[in-house]
């Protein structure tokens, strides 16, 4: 059931859970993650960053294959088809899409031009009944070509973002994108606890939900985050998978060449990060 994400999210923050969002792919990252959510009775959110989307030929080709496989697969638990690190332009193509939710991240421009764009889409966004994610601070590490030295956020800055009105926040606390070094200092919980009572409660998100030790996890969700973005963790699974059957020699038995038999392995362990997630964040059996 394709929704926006905002009744979803607090829901999460009332009920101190969070909702994760898993990036999709392809096909298979799509229907893995759906059908856990079913099973799990979780609502879900289906990140897509513009990367992803440009393999995929585009955010109008991601948009009708979600709503799809949504109707096709019977999925009755919430699901926001979500851009995930958007720049201006790819926010507004998301819009004319059929997206549910959109994030504008401006963290890397200058403040104003940051609110004064953010303004203006949560403005369309709303128009629209979309939802819609920004961000103060960056995320560090690359995503998509976009490089974030990981600065922390300034809690007055989220005040003023989150004061335009947009449905859930992403602030940087020291959360890196992809795999998380040797000697990280974790997560800076006190910036995320001025974050948190500065913007009045509005969901907050975690990015760089891989490798996030659990208790950290669970502390975040006790201050205030309601949204965590995984998406290195389903990468790294699949690719295990899918090596392990190839060195088995598996694809080489019968018809096991054909990329139908080729992929289960990895969307099979996909499903198990997506199951396992849901369940350390709170939100399975929520939906």
């Amino acid at each position: 059931m394709l929704v926006n994400a905002t009744e979803m999210l607090k829901k999460a923050a009332a009920g101190h859970y969070a909702v994760g969002q898993f990036n999709i792919n392809n096909l298979e990252w799509t229907k893995a993650i759906l059908l856990t959510a079913q099973e799990q009775k979780s609502p879900v959110i289906l990140g897509v960053s513009a990367g992803a989307a440009k393999y995929m030929t585009g955010f109008s080709t991601v948009a009708a294959m979600v709503k799809a496989m949504d109707k096709s697969l019977g999925i009755t638990v919430p699901v926001a088809l979500h851009l995930d690190h958007g720049s201006y332009e790819a926010a507004k193509e998301c819009i004319d899409a059929g997206f549910t939710s959109i994030m504008f991240d401006g963290s890397h421009l200058d403040f104003d031009e940051n609110i004064a764009k953010t303004k203006e889409l949560t403005e369309t966004a709303h128009k629209l009944g979309m939802s819609i994610e920004a961000e103060v601070g960056s995320i560090g590490g690359e995503e998509d070509g976009v490089v974030g030295a990981g600065e922390v956020a300034d809690p007055g800055e989220c005040k003023k973002i989150a004061g335009l009105g947009v449905d859930f926040l992403a602030a940087g606390i020291g959360n890196i994108h992809g795999v998380y070094p040797e000697g990280w200092k974790g997560l800076d919980f006190d910036t995320l606890k001025k974050i948190h009572e500065a913007t009045g409660g509005i969901p907050l998100v975690l990015h760089g939900g891989t490798g996030i030790p659990e208790d950290m996890i669970k502390k975040a969700i006790s201050l205030g985050v309601s949204k965590i973005n995984v998406n290195t963790e389903c990468q790294l699974v699949f690719a295990a998978a899918t090596r392990k059957y190839i060195e088995e020699g598996k694809d080489k038995q019968g018809k096991g060449f054909d990329p139908r038999k080729l992929l289960a392995p990895g969307v099979e362990a996909i499903k198990e990060s997506v199951r396992e997630k849901m369940e350390l964040f709170g939100s399975a059996g929520k939906a």
